[in-house]
Parts: structure tokens; C-alpha cells; sequence
């Protein structure tokens, strides 16, 4: 028997992909069953592997080669897209420090054309920010008609930071996941298409890559000191995540867990994601001016 809660929790349009392989695999990288907002208990980030690499159809180079086709793919849907102007595809990019949310940006997303993507990264509020509710800077960073949004970091911040730091009550925290749930199902009942990747890292990975940041001159610049003091802190942000992923993963706007330890793997598994999701939304071209059809230019 069929009842409201069972309908909420089926794949929603435009994530109900047709191809059963793919919608199986992805559907083992989400942290539960999408829900309404209720919270079904923690997610075990332990017993998903950063290492992992589901998405791999061969060695490093050959998922190289996949992910640049991809790319292409996705530019020529993304044009499509911009002339489409029925959908907005808000991407957002959420991860622990070093996990790659700049190498998504540029591996999965960077053949696209400026004209109609625009990636925002995150900071701490400003104090004008700050003299308003946290998802008011948000919602006027969101995609206009026919616009791809990237977030590098997010409105998730604001229940991860202040979690790990015990700013803001338990009482406070659930609050917050059930705002961020009716802001983001406002936003896709109004044409914008919600996909978040948590890039998952493991603290070994990390480490790695905070050295290298510090052994090579040229990317010292990446480094901030603040970086250590947040990775003092890594089993209390693990715990934060294993909280909201559940809580937020909702039928209009799912969650993906993205091994990411293989930067390869990260940009593979996100690209046939999006990819999959931007073809089910069956794109088009609008119809041309009738009176254009045999117009000549001299």
C-alpha cells in the first residue's frame, strides 16, 4: 500500500535515472533514503571508503579520457541548458580542507562556458552578512534561468562550523536543518535542480596534501595556518557531517558521498552524476521565429 511518507522518499525528477546500473550505484554512495527532512539517525561515515572507487572504468589514464569526453558533454549541455531557460542547476561542492572542491570546479566544470556558469566560494560572514538571517547571502548567490551555480563550500557551513564549535544549541541545529530543507525545496519547486557532493577525504589524505602545500613554494599561498587548527578538530567536523548528511538529504535536493582520496575518481563519479541528471531534464532549443525561416541577409 502506498502512502504520502513512501512517495517522498522515491527518487525524485530529475535524479530518477533510467539506467538501473547507475541509479543502483549511486544510490549505495547516499547517505540513506531521501526524506522529507526527517531525520532517520547519524550516517557511518566509516563505512564509506575515501579510498573507494565505484565509479572506475579502468586504470588512471583511461578515467582521465573519460572525464575529459565528459567535460565535453557537459559543455555541450550546458549550452543547451543556457538557451533551454526552463531549469537553474545549482552544484553544490561541500568537503573538509584539501578535498578538492577547486579541482571539481575545474575538472568537471571548466569547459564550460563563462556565459552561463559562475562559481561562488565561501568565507566567513561579513559583518553586513552577519546583521541578517545565514541564508540571506545565500539565496542571492542562486542560479537565475538557464544559469549553473557552483558552490565551492556552502549555506552548510553555518551547520558545520558552528556545530564543531558549539555556537548554536542541538535545539538550534535541528532548526537549522529544517530551514535549509524549506529553502532548498522552495528553490527546486521554482526550476532549480540541487545536486550536493560531500567530498570525502580521509584524514591520512589530508595530511599529504596540507605537506605538500608547504613543500612547494608555489602553493604556499593555499596554505593557512587556520587550516591546522580545523584539522585539530577533524573527529568533531566527521561527526557534524555524519549528522547533516542524513538530516538534509531530501527527494529535491539528494546528497552524493564522493570518495575523494583519487582526485581522478572525485571529478569521474561527479561528472557521471551530473551528466546523467542534466540529460533527464530532456533539454531543447526553443522554437526559432516562424517568419525567420526563410529570411536571407544581404
Amino acid at each position: 500500500m502506498s502512502d504520502k511518507n513512501e512517495t517522498a522518499q522515491r527518487p525524485a525528477f530529475p535524479f530518477s535515472i533510467d539506467d538501473p546500473q547507475l541509479a543502483t550505484l549511486w544510490q549505495q554512495w547516499q547517505p540513506g533514503t531521501p526524506t522529507s527532512g526527517g531525520k532517520q539517525g547519524d550516517v557511518e561515515l566509516q563505512d564509506f571508503d575515501p579510498s573507494a572507487k565505484p565509479f572506475s572504468q579502468g586504470d588512471k589514464s583511461d578515467n582521465k579520457q573519460i572525464v575529459t569526453r565528459l567535460a565535453d558533454e557537459l559543455d555541450l549541455l550546458q549550452q543547451v541548458f543556457y538557451a533551454d531557460r526552463r531549469y537553474k542547476l545549482l552544484v553544490v561542492l561541500q568537503g573538509m580542507d584539501t578535498a578538492g572542491k577547486d579541482g571539481t570546479a575545474r575538472g568537471v566544470f571548466g569547459e564550460m562556458s563563462p556565459l552561463g556558469v559562475r562559481t561562488v566560494s565561501w568565507k566567513a560572514p561579513t559583518d553586513l552578512e552577519k546583521s541578517h538571517d545565514y541564508l540571506w547571502r545565500i539565496h542571492q548567490q542562486m542560479p537565475g534561468a538557464g544559469e549553473i551555480v557552483i558552490f565551492n563550500r556552502s549555506h552548510y557551513e553555518d551547520v558545520l562550523v558552528p556545530v564543531v564549535n558549539q555556537w548554536i544549541t542541538p535545539e538550534q541545529q535541528r532548526q537549522r536543518y529544517a530551514q535549509i530543507n524549506d529553502f532548498e525545496r522552495m528553490l527546486a519547486e521554482n526550476g532549480t535542480v540541487i545536486l550536493k557532493f560531500m567530498l570525502h577525504i580521509s584524514k591520512e589524505e589530508q595530511r599529504q596534501r596540507l605537506q605538500e602545500r608547504l613543500d612547494d613554494p608555489a602553493k604556499h599561498w593555499k596554505f593557512d595556518m587556520g587550516d591546522i587548527e580545523v584539522r585539530k578538530q577533524w573527529a568533531a567536523y566527521q561527526h557534524a557531517y555524519a549528522q547533516l548528511l542524513p538530516a538534509t538529504h531530501t527527494p529535491w535536493a539528494p546528497w552524493t558521498i564522493v570518495p575523494a582520496d583519487s582526485k581522478t575518481h572525485r571529478n569521474l563519479m561527479i561528472a557521471t552524476i551530473t551528466t546523467a541528471v542534466m540529460q533527464n531534464l530532456k533539454l531543447q532549443y526553443p522554437e526559432g521565429d516562424p517568419a525567420l525561416t526563410n529570411f536571407k541577409v544581404q
